[in-house]
């Protein structure tokens, strides 16, 4: 069982990009109704969630969405689904969901491929401040 905040949608982020670690600082800057928390691919309920739910982690490059009881979200569909709780200018992305999922994914799967190379990698994991703590889940 995933437990989660009553609410709440789950962000499972690459902890070690910078790209994505930098995207969940965006995210929680716009998360004006409090609607996310989020949790390292790489921590204990980021693989628990792997497992459950027979994710390929090969395949995952760096985001899904989990939401009780609904599917879990990943690549493009996560990416523009968060979007659209961020109000707005963010939320102006939620058209593209009209797109095809091929099409999407192509652009999202080029940048997850090439994230590491323009943006980095850390060693570690990133570890959020002391007052941003209550949004992440282990």
């Amino acid at each position: 069982m995933i437990d989660i905040p009553e609410n709440k949608d789950l962000i499972l982020f690459d902890g070690v990009c910078n790209l994505c670690s930098n995207s969940v600082q965006f995210i929680i800057e716009r998360d004006k109704r409090n609607k996310f928390v989020f949790a390292a691919l790489q921590s204990n309920l980021g693989q628990q969630i792997i497992k459950d739910y027979n994710i390929d982690p090969s395949k995952t490059d760096s985001i899904l969405l989990y939401r009780k009881g609904k599917a879990i979200k990943s690549k493009s569909t996560a990416a523009i689904l968060i979007a659209s709780k961020l109000g707005l200018p963010t939320n102006l992305l939620y058209p593209f969901l009209i797109l095809p999922e091929f099409i999407r994914n192509a652009v999202y799967d080029f940048i997850a491929k090439n994230r590491y190379k323009w943006f980095g990698k850390k060693d570690n994991c990133w570890i959020p401040t002391p007052d941003l703590k209550a949004k992440f889940i282990d």
